[in-house]
């Protein structure tokens, strides 16, 4: 970006990035959620009955398996035309989910698990380019401003998708005489959802055009976790290295999030209504938004390590107050506590996670950004994919031990422990490593 270029509020490249990632954050999660209140069981049924934990492994697979090579081709080829190409992929996606409802009947969950993996797919190849971008189109001392405003729309977009997804399950599918529900009619909400993706398609083409950023790139097997340049980067430059790993820690916790506050909802407070649960779900992404602005606006003069221990503090007190229950099983805050205090976690985990994803922008040099984030990316959700199982643990302690599920926000708090005491971000942002 030279000293010609616009200001970011009026760059047409910003608002083209926010505006399509905000669009692409609004299905995803919108048709993922609709998969997690599908995979939960009737109010009062047993834990065992609950496949959310399976579900969000469905959608994070294909981080693992493919990161990599989603990072490599964003090396390769123009990050501004990867973008588009997915936007356009993703019409066929909610295409087919339109398919999977109307033939639900027929082909049950095989047919909409499979369009949960495709999106997968999907937001495996979009991540790398949306988010290695950044840096190639705005100017240094925009990064933070440019991370913070787009983090605040996606999570806007979760918001929206996911208590949209709730109202839509509650208004569409019907509950038959023997008292299963039939989702068929859910055709109607991923039709919607392909609306989205066309409008998302015409604002990608407002991003200008990027050159390759190592157009001489060459894939090998061996570079199917991460490729040797980065793994010389990584031996290198342990800092970088410590803040994948916390980054990959932090969305393991992420993960986990979203399943226990759905059973929350609909197990331990028995709400009826599924919009009302997905409404404690878009308390964690206002929350997230709220500190957002924190950390642009009031947050910005400590520095990134101390913004960090801050976010990860409110997050465990906010955990640590989700987790009591009274006897017999009751959530001591109720309702609209809990929806407060998932606001205040959402606040901490903004105020962490931004600083940490601009050091993870800014450390590597340019021709290694899109690689960087492709493993970033396989670290994240190898933490995502692990929270499917261990989901499906804590939950299942909690019920043999006669816990209600708001006591496995404690044993997400334990996991966060470490980060806490051990872990520091280093002040400098630069890279100190080079490659070869």
């Amino acid at each position: 970006m030279n000293k010609d270029d616009p200001s970011l509020l009026k760059d047409r490249s910003f608002w083209g990035i926010a505006i399509t990632q905000f669009l692409g954050a609004f299905n995803d999660n919108l048709y993922k959620q609709l998969m997690l209140l599908m995979a939960i069981p009737g109010v009062g049924a047993l834990i065992q009955g609950d496949r959310q934990g399976w579900a969000t492994t469905a959608f994070s697979l294909p981080f693992v398996l493919l990161s990599s090579i989603a990072g490599y081709l964003s090396d390769r080829y123009s990050k501004s035309k990867i973008v588009v190409l997915c936007k356009i992929a993703e019409i066929g996606i909610t295409l087919l989910a339109v398919l999977a409802f109307m033939m639900y009947g027929r082909v049950g969950d095989w047919g909409t698990w499979s369009v949960l993996v495709l999106m997968g797919i999907h937001s495996t190849f979009f991540g790398p380019a949306k988010y290695g971008i950044l840096p190639e189109l705005f100017a240094h001392k925009d990064l933070p401003r440019a991370n913070g405003l787009i983090l605040m729309s996606t999570f806007l977009a979760i918001i929206l998708g996911v208590v949209l997804a709730g109202g839509i399950k509650d208004a569409l599918v019907v509950i038959n005489a023997d008292g299963s529900q039939d989702f068929s009619r859910l055709w109607i909400g991923s039709l919607a959802c392909t609306v989205v993706a066309l409008i998302g398609t015409f604002t990608s083409f407002m991003i200008r055009k990027t050159k390759p950023a190592q157009p001489q790139a060459v894939f090998q097997a061996s570079d199917a976790i991460a490729s040797e340049p980065i793994r010389v980067l990584l031996g290198r430059d342990r800092p970088l290295l410590l803040a994948i790993i916390v980054s990959s820690l932090f969305w393991l916790v992420g993960g986990l999030v979203m399943p226990v506050v759905n059973r929350l909802g609909k197990s331990q407070l028995e709400l009826q209504s599924d919009m009302k649960t997905s409404i404690l779900t878009g308390g964690l992404a206002i929350g997230i938004i709220l500190g957002a602005v924190s950390a642009n606006l009031v947050l910005k003069r400590l520095r990134p390590d101390r913004q960090v221990n801050l976010g990860v503090c409110i997050m465990l007190l906010a955990m640590g107050l989700l987790s009591l229950w009274k006897p017999g099983g009751g959530l001591v805050l109720g309702y609209y506590g809990a929806l407060s205090a998932l606001i205040v976690m959402g606040i901490g985990a903004a105020v962490f996670v931004i600083p940490l994803q601009v050091f993870l922008q800014e450390r590597p040099p340019a021709e290694l950004k899109g690689r960087l984030i492709g493993t970033m990316n396989f670290a994240n959700f190898t933490g995502i994919l692990l929270a499917g199982p261990i989901y499906q643990l804590f939950v299942s302690i909690a019920d043999s031990r006669g816990w209600p599920v708001c006591s496995v926000f404690a044993m997400m708090a334990a996991l966060l422990v470490p980060i806490l005491l051990f872990y520091r971000l280093p002040h400098s942002q630069g890279s100190t490593a080079t490659t070869h």
